[in-house]
C-alpha cells in the first residue's frame, strides 16, 4: 500500500518545519533570502562560505524591515547588529533543513542549498513569473493518432501511452491559459489610467492571449473532434477483446512480475483514465471563453469608469466608489436587501451655456404631410386642348439647336450667306430668346451655320458691340452652310 502523500512528503522534507519558514508573517523575508541563497550556492556545487551566507541573509534583513522574530524568543536579548541576528536566522535555516552544513576535515565551513528546497523555490518563481500561455496541438494529436487505424492494429498500447501524455500536456495548457485570463482581468482592474487600461488590452492581451493561444483553441475544433475521439477508444479500444488482449500482453513484457489480471486492470485504468481526461477539455475549453468574454466585458467597463473618474470630479467619483465597494464588497446592487448603507453625497456640478440656448443643435421642425387630392380620372376635349396648347409653347420657347436653325433658315440668303449681327432685325420679326438660342449652339454639330467674331484675328483690338433690341452684344457675322 503506497504512503499518504503528507507522510511521503514530511518524510523527504524531515518535519513540516521546512514549510513552516513560507507561512509565517516573515514569509516575504524568507522567500526573498532563500532565493538569493539558492541563485548564489547554484554555481557552487562545493557550497558558499558561512560567512558569505550571513552576509546574504543579512543584506536582505535590511531590505525588510518590518521582520520580527518569534514571540519565545526574548525581544531584549537580541542584538541590534544586523549581521548578528543573520546569524541567528542562519541557525533557524539550518535546523529547517533549508540549508546543510555537512562536517568536513579542514576549517572551513561551507554551506549547501537543499535539493528539495531549489525544486520548490522553482516552483515559486514559476508562479510568480508565469510563461506566457500556449496551447499547441497536444490535444489534436491526440485525436489524431486515435483516427489512426494503422497504429490502432500495430501498437495500441504505444498509442494509449502517447494519448495520455499528451493529453495531461494539453490539459495543463488550458489551465495555464485560465490562469493567464484572469491575470490579464485582475491586472486590467488595477490599472489607474487610460493608457494602461488600452495597453492591457491592445499590447499585453492581445499578443500574449487572444492571437496567439486562444486563436490556435478556436481553429482546433475541439468541439468537433473529442467526441468521436471518445468513441474511438471505448469502440476500437476497450470493445475489441483483440486488442486488449495486445495491450495486455504489452504491459506483462515491461511488467514481468505483475499477474495477467493485473496488466488486464492497468490496461483498463489507463482508458478510463483518458476517456475522464478527454471529458475535461471541452468544460476547460467552455471555461476560458467565459472567462475571455468577461474580460472584455470588465475592460470596457473600466474604460468607460477611467473616463469618467479623469475629469475635474476624479477625486469625488473615486471616493465615491471606494466607499460604494467598502460598504457592499461581495454584493451586488440588485441583489442588496434593505436599504442601502450611507453613502458620500454626489452633487451634481453647476451647468451653465456661455452661449446661451442658441449654442444647442435644435432640430429641424416636422410638418404634418398634406393630404393629396386624388386627381379626377375624366379628361375632358378642354383639359386635352389646354394640354397641347401648352405642350406647344413650350417646344416653340425651348431654346434647341432645332429654334437655332429655323432662325437661320428665315434668314435672306442661301448657303455661304455672310449676316452681320448689325442687319438681324430682333424688334419685329424675331425675339431675343432666338438670339441666345443662335449664340448657344454656334458650335453643335447639328447647327446650320457658323460664327465669325472679329476678335478671333485681332485680340489686342476691343471688340466692337451692337444693340440688338435692347441687348449689346459683341458684333459677330453669320455664315450659312
Amino acid at each position: 500500500m503506497t504512503d499518504l502523500l503528507s507522510t511521503a512528503l514530511f518524510r523527504e522534507t524531515r518535519g513540516p518545519g521546512f514549510f513552516r519558514v513560507l507561512a509565517g508573517r516573515n514569509a516575504p523575508f524568507y522567500v526573498d533570502v532563500l532565493d538569493s541563497l539558492e541563485r548564489d550556492s547554484a554555481d557552487r556545487p562545493d557550497g558558499i562560505a558561512r560567512e558569505e551566507a550571513v552576509a546574504i541573509i543579512a543584506e536582505t534583513l535590511e531590505r525588510h524591515p518590518g521582520f520580527e522574530f518569534d514571540d519565545e524568543a526574548d525581544a531584549e536579548s537580541l542584538p541590534s547588529d544586523f549581521r548578528e541576528r543573520a546569524r541567528l536566522l542562519l541557525e533557524v535555516l539550518l535546523k529547517c533543513h533549508w540549508l546543510e552544513e555537512p562536517p568536513r576535515r579542514d576549517w572551513r565551513r561551507k554551506i549547501h542549498f537543499d535539493a528539495h528546497g531549489a525544486t520548490l523555490l522553482s516552483a515559486l518563481r514559476k508562479i510568480a513569473w508565469p510563461d506566457a500561455a500556449v496551447f499547441t496541438d497536444k490535444l489534436t494529436g491526440v485525436c489524431s493518432m486515435l483516427a489512426n487505424e494503422v497504429e490502432l492494429s500495430e501498437r495500441p498500447w504505444q498509442t494509449v501511452e502517447n494519448c495520455l501524455s499528451n493529453v495531461r500536456e494539453g490539459i495543463n495548457e488550458l489551465r495555464s491559459m485560465q490562469k493567464s485570463v484572469q491575470r490579464f482581468t485582475r491586472k486590467q482592474l488595477e490599472e489607474e489610467t487610460l493608457q494602461g487600461n488600452l495597453a492591457v488590452v491592445f499590447d499585453d492581451y492581445s499578443e500574449q492571449m487572444s492571437h496567439s493561444c486562444y486563436a490556435a483553441l478556436v481553429r482546433a475544433r475541439l468541439p468537433l473532434r473529442l467526441p468521436d475521439a471518445v468513441g474511438r477508444i471505448a469502440e476500437r479500444l476497450a470493445d475489441d477483446p483483440a486488442t486488449l488482449a495486445d495491450m495486455q500482453t504489452e504491459v506483462l513484457l515491461r511488467h514481468p512480475e505483475i499477474s495477467a489480471e493485473s496488466a488486464r486492470a492497468r490496461v483498463a485504468a489507463a482508458l478510463e483514465e483518458l476517456i475522464d481526461l478527454l471529458e475535461k477539455v471541452l468544460p476547460m475549453a467552455d471555461e476560458i471563453d467565459r472567462r475571455t468574454a468577461d474580460f472584455t466585458r470588465r475592460s470596457l467597463a473600466r474604460f468607460r469608469y477611467l473616463q469618467d473618474v479623469t475629469g475635474e470630479r476624479r477625486t469625488e467619483l473615486k471616493a465615491f466608489f471606494e466607499t460604494a465597494n467598502r460598504l457592499l464588497a461581495g454584493r451586488r446592487l440588485q441583489r442588496v436587501n434593505g436599504t442601502l448603507p450611507e453613502l458620500p453625497d454626489l452633487l451634481l456640478p453647476a451647468v451653465k451655456l456661455p452661449g446661451g440656448l442658441d449654442s444647442l443643435y435644435s432640430p429641424p421642425t416636422r410638418r404634418p404631410a398634406l393630404e393629396q387630392d386624388a386627381f379626377d380620372d375624366a379628361v375632358s376635349d378642354s383639359d386635352r386642348e389646354s394640354g397641347l396648347h401648352d405642350m406647344q409653347r413650350t417646344i416653340r420657347e425651348s431654346l434647341s439647336v432645332a429654334r437655332a436653325n429655323s432662325f437661320i433658315q428665315s434668314l435672306p440668303g442661301g448657303k455661304g450667306e455672310r449676316i452681320e449681327s448689325h442687319q438681324l432685325d430682333l424688334a419685329t420679326t424675331h425675339s431675343p430668346a432666338d438670339l441666345i438660342a443662335l449664340l448657344l449652339h454656334a458650335e453643335a454639330p447639328d447647327a446650320r451655320y457658323r460664327l465669325d467674331v472679329q476678335r478671333v484675328a485681332d485680340e489686342s483690338a476691343p471688340p466692337t458691340t451692337d444693340t440688338l433690341h435692347q441687348i449689346r452684344v459683341e458684333r459677330f457675322a453669320i455664315i450659312k452652310k
